[in-house]
């Protein structure tokens, strides 16, 4: 008789998820944090999204980050009172090293949402698009995800590109778009939609769409090429849109894990401003009955 907890054991019938306290948590700070496992908690599911990728931008054509990949482990054993190490990605910034950081739950190998890739630029050339992010399980236990939409790649002269889209539960982010006339890509399975470019010369791309923590629900839309928004991610609720550009300024990806639209300088001469690629998340889930994607995932 295998006993899993105090009193409790696997031939009187109870498993490990039929019994315990139900609650979660969200870890959505940049950075180094720990969770400790609560009294009675033996079993978790996590969710890691990866950070986006920032924008590049140059004064002929800047790309768009790449959206975080996201990652989902279900039934993931843990002993309470131990304490677990959690990483939250960082979003790449402006500057010339702009790709996000990984997020992950116990060490940085275990279970990780992979971060987007940083945006490229060039004077005068085609360039090759920013990768999405990657996800990793190693931790034994089942679990799925999607990986981050891809930046959107060489725009043609005085244009910035979209960014990728945060992956979704069970499918990828949208990529960013490259081509002017046409919109950023949908995301699959709840994910992030991309970024747009802009009709005109020299204006700003739209950031991609983020991805909300509280389980798969409808994915988001690219943003259009008219206006270079972003399109919005979803979760059990959206996530977070990438907000359009304008003028010189490019726009930043949405929460969580979406990819900065790339920058170009405009008609007028303006500075060209590439946008932000958004952080990343780590959300906890325990209890009778939970699981990612979508089986009793809200805030209960």
């Amino acid at each position: 008789m295998l006993t899993i907890g105090p009193g409790i054991n696997v031939g009187s019938g109870i498993t490990i998820q039929s019994y315990g306290p139900t609650s979660q948590q969200s870890f959505t700070t940049a950075g180094a944090t720990t969770w400790t496992a609560p009294a009675g908690v033996y079993s978790v599911c996590v969710m890691c999204v990866g950070a986006g990728g920032g924008g590049w931008g140059s004064n002929y054509a800047g790309g768009g980050g790449g959206g975080g990949g996201l990652v989902w482990v279900n039934d993931v054993a843990v002993t309470p009172g131990v304490t677990y190490n959690i990483n939250v990605g960082t979003g790449g910034a402006i500057t010339t090293t702009t790709t996000g950081t990984n997020s992950w739950f116990n060490t940085s190998s275990y279970i990780v949402g992979g971060y987007g890739g940083q945006g490229v630029g060039t004077q005068n050339a085609s360039f090759v698009a920013a990768t999405g992010g990657t996800i990793t399980n190693n931790s034994g236990y089942s679990g799925g995800g999607g990986v981050g939409g891809n930046g959107g790649g060489f725009s043609g002269n005085y244009s910035g590109s979209g960014g990728g889209g945060a992956g979704g539960y069970s499918g990828a982010g949208g990529a960013g778009a490259a081509t002017r006339t046409q919109p950023g890509s949908t995301g699959s399975g709840g994910g992030g939609g991309g970024g747009a470019t802009n009709v005109g010369l020299g204006r700003g791309a739209g950031g991609g769409g983020g991805i909300g923590l509280l389980g798969e629900g409808s994915s988001g839309a690219g943003g259009g090429a008219s206006t270079a928004g972003g399109g919005a991610g979803s979760g059990g609720t959206a996530g977070q849109p990438g907000s359009g550009g304008g003028g010189a300024t490019s726009g930043y990806g949405g929460a969580y894990g979406g990819g900065g639209g790339g920058g170009t300088t405009n008609q007028v001469g303006e500075p060209y401003q590439a946008g932000i690629g958004a952080n990343g998340a780590v959300r906890i889930i325990w209890g009778p009955n939970r699981s990612f994607p979508s089986t009793n995932t809200g805030d209960l």
